[in-house]
């Protein structure tokens, strides 16, 4: 594969160096950054998004520690592919039957992991991680189309499983938002909808920023209970 190109970062923060952490983990994660895809040279990439090498270093150390991506002696640095064992949950995660996918079960799923994965992320999210959910944050608003508002919800539980740093709850999570997208959908079709998963959401983070998993836990919990009575009420009223 060839050099793959980084955009510059949208905003400055206090620390340059986790600014760096959340946009590259938030183009890895979005597959802007593909497995096996090579980043520029160091000068060339601290060039490009106006920052100082060291810093960038710091970052990539930090991006490497996570094993999300390599440098290589005479190859660079390069994105990584996930673990065997997340691959393999994947594997195993896409053969459920539909019956197994049922929507009550998925649900039930959600509340068993879910508060879980935003318990651990109160351990353990970094001030990058931390970023990244508040760039989801000021983006959403009650106004937005339905679609872009569950693109973002979808988007916060993801870094937010991320965040939990198990990437095996984190591949969990994914399979699991991706059979429930097509019913979030519901939840996200009225104003109120939209506002309730925002109110959610602020909760969750504001339970990480203070390091409170029993809270981030609970935020999650009632987030998902207050998301069922939606997604009940709106489809009672079709």
């Amino acid at each position: 594969m060839g050099v793959a190109k980084v955009p510059p970062l949208r905003t400055r923060v206090r620390s340059v160096s986790d600014a760096l952490v959340a946009h590259l983990e938030q183009m890895i994660a979005l597959g802007e950054l593909a497995p096996g895809d090579r980043l520029p040279p160091e000068r060339e990439l601290a060039e490009s998004l106006s920052v100082s090498r060291t810093s960038l270093r710091e970052a990539l150390h930090k991006l490497e520690d996570k094993h999300l991506i390599e440098r290589r002696q005479g190859k660079g640095t390069v994105v990584l592919a996930p673990p065997t064992q997340v691959n393999d949950l994947y594997a195993r995660l896409a053969e459920l039957g539909e019956a197994d996918r049922e929507l009550a079960n998925v649900a039930e799923l959600r509340t068993v992991i879910e508060p879980k994965i935003a318990e651990f992320a109160a351990l353990r999210a970094t001030s990058a991680d931390l970023l990244q959910l508040d760039d989801i944050l000021h983006a959403t608003d009650e106004n937005l189309l339905g679609a872009k508002s569950l693109e973002l919800d979808i988007q916060f539980h993801l870094t937010l499983a991320r965040a939990s740093h198990n990437p095996l709850l984190t591949a969990l999570s994914t399979m699991v938002s991706s059979w429930t997208t097509p019913v979030r959908k519901d939840s996200h079709s009225t104003r109120e909808g939209r506002r309730s998963s925002l109110a959610g959401h602020r909760a969750i983070r504001d339970a990480l920023q203070a390091r409170d998993p029993a809270a981030a836990a609970e935020a999650m919990t009632m987030h998902l209970a207050d998301v069922d009575q939606l997604i009940r009420r709106t489809r009672h009223q079709a």
